[in-house]
């Protein structure tokens, strides 16, 4: 007799089935005509979505925000590991302007397109805004493990999508607060959270990152050596859950806590003989997060709402594209004159700027408070979602050779 809980176990199974199935068949596709594994997924998810509806999760059900979460904190711990310290360094200057200021200059020239195209009040419009300012870890990073790019490129675009996530929530909760009517703007109060939330993730990151590495790495502490990638993983998601419980960026805390592992050299701790295990398990583990992410998102893709409003979002997203992108990353880079970037690299920043996770995880909570114009914002945000990741991460590979940026060119 089947009761409740089984229910829910056959359900929890079968679309697990059905998305790891429809995500290994995209990959092989995707490897076929050379394009990034998440457009595949996006597709994949559509087709069983909106398609054969065979696949129903909401937005805010309970399984997709686990998999939202958990997944984006594996994939972005995965992103800092594969930064070296000394890199980041050099580009630090550029990535600071490209995550914070950067950030309000996307909320202001695409606020401003929304507010022209949908009529809607300038509060909403900087809202909607604000959703897709940032850039997301969990689409740029997978991208990168597929196309191969000069490293300080890479570093820039990867930490640029870690860190800005702080500052485009932040700015968020702060323009939803003056919205409902709970709180007034006040640049005062938004740089103090800003500066609580991102610095506290990062200490969060170092001190637990760093304390999980030294009983794993430390040649007579290590006492966690022979569960090197359990514990990763836990670090990863610990790391996200501490952060997020002091009311801190989690994103922030499991980036850097993955940027202490990746340089776990750099503080005496010997990892080498554990490199190859790691890197074979976080392969398999961010794949499959990659197919769980994107193929749910693509599921949840609401083609009626974009039939309603699709050529003001379709503008929207051409002027964040467009626009928006290159104005922030000329801002942001021309200024550090020590990285001296150079107009190819800048170019390949002004294309690289998927919008993914964090957006739609916004914009399904903020459609879930039965928030003023949440149908517009959903509208853009999906349509940000498509354009970016169908056109510009499946183009990723296309514009790196075009603009020298492919290292496979240039051995």
């Amino acid at each position: 007799m089947e009761t409740p809980t089984t229910d829910i176990i056959h359900h929890l199974l079968l679309l697990i089935l059905l998305i790891v199935s429809s995500g290994m068949i995209a990959g092989f596709v995707s490897s076929r005509l050379k394009l990034p594994d998440v457009a595949l997924f996006i597709v994949a998810g559509m087709l069983l979505g909106q398609g054969l509806h065979w696949i129903n999760e909401t937005s805010s059900s309970l399984t997709n925000q686990l998999i939202l979460v958990a997944g984006s904190a594996i994939i972005l711990f995965d992103g800092g590991r594969n930064i070296r310290l000394h890199g980041l360094r050099q580009v630090g200057w550029t990535v600071g302007l490209l995550s914070v200021p950067g950030v309000l200059i996307t909320v202001a020239v695409v606020g401003t397109a929304i507010h022209l195209l949908f009529g809607i009040e300038w509060l909403y419009s900087l809202l909607a805004a604000s959703v897709v300012a940032s850039t997301d870890p969990a689409s740029i990073i997978p991208v990168f493990r597929q196309v191969k790019i000069r490293e300080r490129v890479r570093e820039t675009v990867e930490s640029e999508s870690a860190f800005n996530d702080a500052t485009g929530s932040i700015v968020t909760f702060a323009l939803l607060g003056a919205a409902t009517g709970k709180s007034a703007l006040n640049a005062g109060h938004l740089i103090g959270d800003f500066l609580i939330t991102a610095l506290g993730g990062i200490v969060i990151g170092i001190a637990f990152g760093f304390l999980v590495v030294y009983l794993v790495g430390h040649f007579r502490l290590g006492i966690l050596r022979d569960y090197t990638t359990i514990a990763m993983i836990g670090t990863a998601v610990a790391a996200y859950l501490i952060g997020d419980l002091l009311h801190v960026s989690g994103f922030m805390a499991t980036f850097v806590a993955g940027l202490i592992w990746g340089n776990a050299g750099t503080f005496g701790l010997d990892l080498t003989d554990k490199d190859q295990e790691m890197t074979h398990f976080s392969d398999n583990i961010t794949v499959i997060m990659r197919m769980l992410i994107f193929v749910l998102l693509g599921s949840q893709v609401d083609l009626r709402l974009l039939a309603g409003f699709w050529w003001q979002s379709l503008i929207a997203v051409a002027v964040l594209m467009l626009i928006a992108r290159p104005l922030t990353v000329l801002a942001s880079a021309l200024p550090d004159a020590k990285s001296r970037w150079t107009l190819r690299e800048m170019g390949f920043m002004c294309w690289v700027r998927e919008t993914g996770v964090i957006p739609a995880a916004l914009s399904g909570m903020l459609a879930g408070m039965g928030v003023n114009h949440a149908d517009v914002i959903a509208s853009v945000t999906f349509m940000a979602i498509m354009l970016t990741i169908l056109l510009q991460a499946s183009s990723t590979a296309w514009m790196a050779r075009k603009l020298g940026m492919d290292l496979e060119m240039e051995k």
